[in-house]
């Protein structure tokens, strides 16, 4: 039934949401992450899970927070184009959209929410729950993205109190009295010895991210769970842990090497945090009696790869760089490569134009064209994946030259283009993976997927490697493409609305938690759009069986030179989840 502001059953839920940034589902088991293992073995272990393509943080806690796909939120990657620049301090057309501040400018400029949509704690706030949302920044204030006053939902993330230059979202003043009331400092600190991923020619961090989030599992437990409890109201709080992703991208266990890569021992101790902080959580609701009426559930917004520079046929391998080992790929190595190609000058996301013959390289995106103001063409790097945007008059002339182009490319894996540009040769259309709704932000023209593959060990997904767009080196860590390697996260949920020691074969995804969480909560969510999650209802105690699920391949019609793109995705209860996609041979985990 629905809840009023004061009229909640004697047996209202309360939900915490456990995000463990980066976590692999292969990487849990009870020696590596016990109390993540006792998640799943406890309760429903969703083993056919997925992150949204492309498998980077903001799309899919968008996902995570309304239940919509990429399609409507629009929150297509970490760092999008938004046609025109953002003001000072921003300046750029590529706005990065992982950060506090820069939400709060896109929800200025789109409609007072730039996700179009509404998230579950707001909906669980306007009914009377109390809410809060703590951990990294970034993805935590995508929670509530329209809450920014501290005076509605709680947001606590790193950046609280203006850690390096930001400003964060304010908290209210009993807030900061309850955190020092507790014994604890009333900011967070900074991430220490972890804080630092190194250079091409030194190694990055050898420690995991524990004294940073051992503050934010205190405030939560110590301060927050207490509260709710003393207010004898029902509670949804979402617990965004940066590990074992921080430390993951920084590692410096795998200097230019791919093996170990992202399994070596720092990569371990940063998955033990995240399951460490997990714990805590469920000690204090035992300790607070909270337990038997709170179901937790834990998800990771992606998986996890380990990050190759090389790629022989590129030429923007074969400048030199200062900061960059010889025959290594930069960042923007696509930038470059596509500014020689199609014979267009070469503009950083700032407008300055970048010389690689000279040693330089975009960092944040680029601009291509003869007039940074009026691109032809605009990049935005997402890791594993690039965004590319082509705003001018000539797009569809364009896009299939763009495609050509790309097919040429060895580190290119999957190609996509939007359905208005029309059917190209060698890629599917943006909608046949969730990329074309009623996204309040421009929609990308073309969407391109880095090749990726294993190192030869007995489990794939353990042993990912993919070329990225990124700043991180060769050996670190680094997700984003479509390989299942990256789209097989970690999904588990306990608690006394969950089936107890239940594998669910049907296929499931980040954008099912927020409909799943309604559906107990008795909430309602708004919808503009209609790419959607569904209720998990087999994974429930009143639910019935899994349901059916069939397997779906796509493939594109060849370019001239053979290139095509494949598709493998899975339907169920009329909601499709995508595997992985790309050129065979180009992708891990695809079947052909």
């Amino acid at each position: 039934m629905a809840l009023g502001l004061c009229a909640f059953p004697a047996d209202a839920r309360n939900v915490i949401i456990f995000v463990a940034d980066g976590l692999r589902s292969h990487s849990v088991t009870p020696e590596a992450a016990p109390a993540l293992a006792a998640v799943r073995a406890e309760g429903v272990d969703f083993e056919n899970s997925h992150s949204l393509y492309p498998t980077v943080t903001t799309p899919n806690s968008s996902a995570i927070a309304t239940g919509h796909l990429l399609a409507d939120t629009g929150d297509f990657g970490n760092t999008i184009f938004v046609d025109k620049p953002f003001p000072p301090p921003f300046g750029s057309a590529i706005a990065g959209i992982e950060d506090d501040d820069m939400q709060k400018v896109m929800n200025a400029r789109y409609g007072g929410n730039y996700l179009g949509e509404a998230t579950l704690l707001q909906a669980a706030r306007a009914k009377g729950f109390a809410t809060a949302a703590i951990g990294k920044h970034g993805p935590t204030a995508i929670q509530d993205v329209t809450s920014r006053d501290g005076l509605g939902t709680i947001e606590i993330d790193d950046d609280t109190g203006g850690r390096d230059g930001g400003h964060g979202i304010p908290l209210a003043p009993e807030i900061t009295a309850a955190i020092k009331a507790a014994g604890l400092e009333t900011l967070p600190p900074d991430r220490g010895l972890n804080g630092g991923g190194g250079a091409f020619n030194m190694p990055g961090v050898l420690v995991a991210n524990v004294e940073q989030q051992d503050w934010l599992a205190a405030v939560a437990t110590k301060v927050l769970l207490p509260r709710f409890k003393a207010q004898g109201r029902p509670f949804v709080l979402v617990f965004w842990s940066r590990d074992p992703d921080g430390t993951q991208h920084g590692q410096g266990d795998s200097l230019n090497a791919l093996e170990p890569g992202i399994n070596g021992p720092t990569s371990k101790a940063a998955i033990r945090n995240a399951s460490n902080d997990l714990q805590k959580l469920r000690d204090a609701l035992k300790v607070l009696d909270l337990d038997s009426d709170t179901d937790i559930v834990v998800t990771a917004d992606h998986g996890f790869s380990t990050m190759s520079r090389e790629s022989p046929g590129s030429a923007a391998s074969r400048f030199t760089y200062p900061d960059v080992k010889p025959g290594f790929l930069p960042q923007g190595f696509l930038d470059i490569d596509m500014s020689i190609g199609l014979k267009l000058k070469l503009h950083d996301a700032n407008g300055v134009e970048v010389h690689p013959e000279q040693g330089s390289y975009p960092k944040h995106g680029s601009l291509l064209g003869p007039d940074p103001a009026h691109p032809q063409i605009a990049i935005a790097p997402n890791g594993g994946t690039d965004l590319i945007y082509l705003p001018g008059p000539d797009a569809k002339s364009l896009a299939p030259k763009v495609v050509e182009f790309l097919t040429g490319q060895d580190y290119v894996g999957a190609i996509f283009v939007n359905d208005a540009l029309g059917s190209i040769p060698g890629a599917l259309p943006m909608s046949k993976v969730g990329l074309i709704g009623s996204a309040r932000t421009p929609q990308p023209s073309i969407v391109v997927s880095f090749r990726s593959f294993s190192t030869g060990c007995a489990d794939p997904e353990m042993c990912g490697v993919e070329i990225a767009d990124s700043g991180q080196q060769q050996g670190q860590g680094i997700h984003g493409s479509f390989g299942r390697q990256d789209t097989h996260n970690f999904m588990a949920a306990v608690g006394p609305d969950f089936k107890a020691r239940f594998v669910d074969p049907a296929p499931v995804s980040n954008a099912d938690w927020a409909n799943t969480l309604a559906h107990i909560l008795g909430l309602q969510l708004s919808s503009n759009g209609q790419a959607k999650g569904r209720v998990m209802a087999e994974a429930l105690n009143d639910g019935g069986a899994p349901p059916e699920a069939r397997s779906i391949v796509l493939s594109s019609e060849p370019a001239a030179n053979g290139f095509r793109t494949v598709l493998n995705a899975q339907e169920a209860a009329g909601v499709t989840y995508f595997d992985a996609a790309g050129a065979p041979g180009r992708t891990l985990g695809l079947k052909p």
